[in-house]
């Protein structure tokens, strides 16, 4: 392995009373698919996992999770943990665009990459959080190294390789559109494009004026060009840690995590379907799913005294665990909850969550 390269950076963002500015030590590692650049926050917890994220196609670490962990209720979680975020290879800010003819690597080499990070930084495990095309590598990571990963969050997750028909209308779709509004159609919902909002208009103006766009191509093309989990509930292949799928209504991919939810063990799995939040939840509505990863990492014996605010205002929420009696974190748990307005629809009773809070 080369010798990592190091850059200390002082992340300028609002604090909170009496809290000092995060530190963040951006790193590059060579890996047997290339070089790949990752940035770590906080340091290491006795007996406690790294968080690490993922991003999707068109975004890097920041404008994909910056939202998220910037958000007020979070710093009870990053003070708890030590974060890793990994930038795609030639995703990262400043990145040089990669020579004519350059082989991009696959969604299944991106994720051969992360034992890497984890073996330089010394971590053993970690609890994963991806978006869309980083739901995937994080999710095959954890099918060839499950005793490393102890927990999942995945947004927007397709663990299905695009059929015949997908193609087609791929193709078709590429005759008429360009690259960065195919991309666009990928994070955000026809109705959140049609309206135009402040928010797809930053997305739009980021991904359009990219200078990397080539690079950001690759990764598109590669996001395609993957294989199929073939995850099967029961079967041989399946997620073996907690996992906690999380959806907009309404947005591109509800129907593919609703499958992916049908495909995976109940007792693990908790579905999170969020209304009005769009294509991308962890930028619309950071609140509620800070509020629903307190409670996921309280499932996995994490967290206990957190206080829990946003969504028991307006509704009750129960979460119960069962700790082995060797003392290994519970890998069953129920997550449910009610409305004012009654029970909300669900799949398999204690294990879907619908926000519209």
């Amino acid at each position: 392995m080369a010798e990592l390269q190091e850059v200390q950076i002082t992340e300028e963002k609002p604090l909170l009373p009496g809290q000092t500015p995060e530190v963040a030590k951006t790193h590059s590692v060579e890996t047997p698919y290339g070089s790949v650049t990752f940035t770590v926050y906080g340091t290491p917890k006795p007996k406690r996992p790294a968080i690490l994220t993922y991003h999707d196609v068109g975004l890097n670490y920041k404008s994909c999770f910056q939202p998220l962990f910037q958000f007020g209720d979070m710093q009870e979680i990053i003070q708890n943990f030590v974060r890793v975020h990994v930038d795609a290879p030639g995703m990262e800010e400043g990145a040089p665009v990669f020579p004519l003819g350059y082989q991009y690597p696959s969604l299944d080499q991106l994720a051969d990459m992360i034992p890497c990070i984890l073996q330089y930084l010394n971590f053993s495990t970690i609890i994963g959080v991806g978006v869309g095309a980083g739901a995937y590598i994080l999710s095959r990571y954890a099918l060839t190294h499950p005793d490393t990963v102890e927990g999942l969050v995945l947004i927007n997750i397709d663990p299905n390789a695009k059929g015949w028909m997908d193609w087609a209308a791929h193709k078709l779709t590429g005759l008429t559109s360009s690259i960065p509004e195919m991309i666009l159609g990928h994070l955000f919902s026809q109705e959140e494009l049609s309206g135009n909002s402040e928010l797809i208009q930053k997305y739009r103006n980021i991904i359009t004026h990219a200078p990397n766009l080539d690079n950001i191509e690759l990764y598109w093309n590669s996001y395609n060009n993957r294989r199929d989990l073939n995850l099967e509930r029961g079967g041989a292949v399946t997620l073996k840690c907690p996992v906690m799928l999380v959806v907009g209504d309404q947005a591109p991919h509800e129907d593919a995590v609703v499958e992916c939810n049908s495909k995976l063990d109940p007792t693990q799995t908790s579905f999170l379907k969020m209304a009005d939040s769009g294509g991308q939840p962890q930028l619309t509505q950071p609140g509620k799913l800070t509020e629903a990863f307190k409670y996921f990492l309280q499932g996995m014996g994490y967290m206990a005294s957190s206080c829990m605010t946003r969504l028991s205002r307006s509704r009750t929420a129960s979460l119960t665990s069962a700790a082995s009696i060797d003392g290994n974190r519970s890998r069953s748990r129920t997550l449910s909850q009610s409305s004012e307005s009654g029970t909300l629809p669900s799949g398999p009773p204690g294990h879907t969550m619908e926000v519209s809070c």
